[in-house]
C-alpha cells in the first residue's frame, strides 16, 4: 500500500507540473534593443491557447504596451511594444494571466547596442566578395556534422547532402581569403534548414532566428563577423524574403490561412518578371508570378499580411543588430510583394544609413533589372530604396564574348546600357556563382579566357564578387548539377589529399590563376582609381578591348586580347583619353613602357596598366 500510495504522490506532482507547465514555446524576436529607430515592435508569442490568456506589461520607463492581437489560430498571439527614447536596457515583465491557470511571467530583454552598430559601414565598390557556399567551403568542428533533432544526416558521398562544412571552417580560413585580396565574405545561407533531404544549400529556412547547428550556433556567426571585421573584412548575409521551408514550425500550425499564399491547387510561379512593368500584363499573370511558389516545398510568404510584413522587417534587423554583418544578398528579390520589399529596404537603410543590400534579380534584361536600384524614375511610379543589384545581364554578355571568336560586341553593347542605373559603381558584378555552371566550365575550361574574365570583373566599374573556388579552377564539365557546381572546396576535410589552402597537390595551372587573382584583387583592394574612377570603353574591330578608368589625370589602361594571336595596337587610336603617347606599368607582369606609339600584347592575355 505504501509503494501504491508513493507511486500516486508521485504521478500527481508530475501531472501537476505538467498541467502548470509554462504555454509558452516561443517568442519572436527574441529580444530587442533601446535607442533604435525602429522602436515599435511587434512580438510573436507562440504556445497552447495563448490567445486565451490575458497579457499585461509591468510598469518600466519609456516602454508601453500598444496593442494585442489575436488571430484564427489561438496558439499566437501578436504584442505591439513601444520602446521609446527614453527607455533603459532592462528586463520587461510580461504577466500573462487568465482564471484557471497561474500567472506566468515572461521577461522580455530590452538591450544596450554595441558601440556605433548604427553606423556599421556596407560594402562597396572598394570591396572585393567571395562567395562562400558554407556546407562545401571547409569542415572545421566535426562535432556538429549530425545533431540530434535534425532530420538530414552527414552524407559526403550524395553530391545534393550534408557534406560538413560550416562556420568553424570559414573562421579558420579567413586569412587565407584576405591574402587572395578579398575584403568582404558572401555566405549562402546559414539558418536553420530541417528539411528532410537537399538541404546544405540553405534556401528553405526552417528557423529565422536560429543558425543552422550544422554550421555553428548564433554566438560562433557573431563571433566570425566579428573575427572578419578585426582583420578589416566584412560579412554579408544571405537572405531569402519569399518564401520559408515546408519544415518551418509555422508551416506546421498556421497563425491564419493568410500567412502564406496559398490555392486551391499547387501553383508556381510562372517567372514572368515582365508583368511588373508590362502594360498589357493580366491581374492572373501578376497574381502567379508574385504569389506563385518556386517549389513545393518552400512555401510562398505572403507579404501583405501586415504581422508577416512586421516580422521579416524585424528578423533582418536583429540579425543586422545582432551579428554586425555589413551587408545582405536579397535572395529572389522582386518575388516577394514589391511594395513591402521596399518597406522592407527603407527600414533597414533608416536604421543603417551606411548599410548596402544587393538585391537578386536574374534577368538578362538591364530595363528590368535597373528597374529595382534606388533612384530609377519608373513609368508605373513604382521607387525603389535596394542601392545594388546583380548584374547578370553583364555576366552573361562576358560570357558570350570571351567565347565569341570574333569580337567583344556583346559585353560593349551590355555596358554601354549603363545610362539605365542610376548608380553602375553599385552593381555586383561576377563571372558565375551559386545558381550557374562554373566559369571555367563556361569558358570551356580555357585559362587564358578565365584571366580576362578575372581581369574584367576586377577593373570595370561596380563590385566584384568572386565564387569560392574559382581560384584552383574548379568546375563542373558535362553537368548542370548544382550539388557538382558546389563541390567541396579541396583542402576543406582533414583527409582530402590535395589542398588549396596550403597549395599541396594543386597543379600548375590551379597554382597559376591562384596567384594571379591574389595579385589582381591585392592591387585592386587599395586603388581608388578602380573603386570611383571614371570609365571610358572604345569600339573595337578585333578582338582586342581597350576600356579606361580614370579621376582627373590619374589613368589605368586596360587591355584585353582575347585572339590566339598577339596584336599591335596604335596608341593614336587612345588619343581621346591619353592626349600623347603611353608611358606606364603594367601591374600583371609589372613591364614598364616609356612614351610608346604601339603596342603588341601577347595572344589571350590582359594589361592593366598604370600610366605615368
Amino acid at each position: 500500500m505504501k509503494t501504491v500510495t508513493s507511486f500516486i504522490l508521485v504521478l500527481f506532482f508530475t501531472l501537476s507540473k505538467i498541467w502548470a507547465q509554462d504555454p509558452i514555446e516561443r517568442v519572436e524576436p527574441p529580444n530587442w534593443w533601446v535607442d533604435m529607430e525602429y522602436n515599435v515592435i511587434e512580438v510573436l508569442v507562440y504556445g497552447k491557447d495563448i490567445a486565451s490568456y490575458k497579457v499585461t506589461l509591468d510598469a518600466y520607463k519609456g516602454v508601453s504596451l500598444k496593442t494585442i492581437k489575436t488571430v484564427e489560430n489561438s496558439n499566437y498571439l501578436f504584442i505591439t511594444l513601444d520602446i521609446s527614447k527614453e527607455a533603459l536596457a532592462g528586463e520587461l515583465q510580461l504577466k500573462f494571466s487568465k482564471a484557471d491557470a497561474d500567472v506566468i511571467t515572461y521577461s522580455y530583454p530590452i538591450k544596450n547596442r554595441v558601440l556605433n552598430r548604427r553606423n556599421i559601414e556596407g560594402f562597396d565598390s572598394s570591396d572585393a566578395i567571395y562567395l562562400i557556399t558554407p556546407d562545401r567551403f571547409a569542415n572545421g568542428d566535426v562535432t556538429n556534422d549530425e545533431v540530434a533533432g535534425l532530420k538530414e544526416k552527414l552524407n559526403r558521398n550524395d553530391k545534393g547532402g550534408r557534406h560538413g562544412g560550416d562556420v568553424a571552417g570559414m573562421v579558420d580560413h579567413l586569412d587565407y581569403i584576405k591574402n587572395l585580396g578579398f575584403t568582404a565574405i558572401w555566405t549562402n545561407p546559414i539558418l536553420e534548414n530541417n528539411m528532410p533531404s537537399y538541404s546544405y544549400h540553405g534556401y528553405a529556412t526552417t528557423d529565422f532566428y536560429k543558425v543552422d547547428p550544422r554550421y555553428g550556433s548564433n554566438a560562433s556567426f557573431k563571433a566570425m563577423c566579428d573575427k572578419a571585421s578585426e582583420k578589416g573584412m566584412k560579412v554579408i548575409m544571405d537572405m531569402i524574403a519569399n518564401h520559408s521551408g515546408l519544415e518551418h514550425w509555422w508551416i506546421k500550425d498556421l497563425p491564419s490561412k493568410d500567412w502564406i499564399n496559398q490555392w486551391d491547387t499547387y501553383t508556381q510561379t510562372n517567372h514572368k518578371k515582365t508583368v511588373i512593368l508590362d502594360p498589357y500584363a493580366t491581374k492572373k499573370d501578376k497574381k502567379i508570378f508574385f504569389d506563385g511558389w518556386f517549389v513545393p516545398t518552400m512555401p510562398d510568404l505572403n507579404q501583405r499580411n501586415k504581422s508577416m510584413a512586421n516580422y521579416l522587417i524585424q528578423n533582418t534587423l536583429w540579425w543586422i543588430e545582432y551579428s554586425g554583418i555589413s551587408g545582405i544578398r536579397m535572395d529572389t528579390y522582386p518575388y516577394p510583394d514589391m511594395y513591402f520589399m521596399n518597406d522592407w529596404t527603407k527600414a533597414v537603410m533608416k536604421e543603417y544609413t551606411n548599410f548596402n543590400i544587393v538585391g537578386e534579380e536574374w534577368v538578362l534584361r538591364p530595363t528590368i533589372v535597373s528597374y529595382w536600384q534606388k533612384g530609377k524614375q519608373n513609368a508605373n511610379g513604382y521607387t525603389s530604396e535596394l542601392k545594388s543589384v546583380m548584374d547578370f545581364p553583364l555576366q552573361n554578355a562576358l560570357v558570350n564574348s570571351l567565347n565569341d571568336t570574333e569580337s567583344w560586341n556583346a559585353v560593349y553593347e551590355e555596358l554601354g546600357q549603363d545610362y539605365l542605373y542610376p548608380d553602375p559603381k553599385n552593381l555586383v558584378v561576377f563571372p558565375d556563382n551559386h545558381d550557374m555552371s562554373r566559369i571555367f566550365t563556361q569558358l570551356n575550361e580555357d585559362k587564358e579566357l578565365l584571366k580576362l574574365a578575372l581581369t574584367y570583373i576586377a577593373t570595370i566599374r561596380g563590385i566584384p564578387q568572386i565564387y569560392y573556388g574559382t581560384e584552383v579552377l574548379m568546375k563542373n564539365k558535362g553537368t548542370e548539377d548544382h550539388g557538382i557546381i558546389r563541390s567541396d572546396f579541396p583542402g576543406g576535410w582533414s583527409n582530402d589529399q590535395v589542398n588549396s589552402f596550403t597549395g599541396k597537390g594543386l597543379s600548375k595551372p590551379q597554382l597559376e590563376i591562384k596567384n594571379y587573382i591574389a595579385k589582381l584583387f591585392n592591387w585592386r583592394k587599395n586603388n581608388t582609381i578602380i573603386h570611383e574612377g571614371n570609365l571610358i570603353h572604345f569600339a573595337t574591330t578585333n578582338n582586342v578591348y581597350v576600356f579606361f578608368r580614370y579621376i582627373e589625370n590619374e589613368k589605368i589602361m586596360v587591355v584585353l586580347n582575347k585572339d590566339d594571336d598577339s596584336m599591335t595596337i596604335n596608341m593614336k587610336e587612345y588619343e581621346e583619353v591619353l592626349k600623347g603617347n603611353l608611358t606606364g606599368r603594367d601591374i600583371l607582369t609589372e613591364k614598364q613602357f616609356k612614351d610608346v606609339n604601339s603596342l603588341t600584347i601577347t595572344g589571350k592575355s590582359a594589361l592593366v596598366i598604370e600610366l605615368e
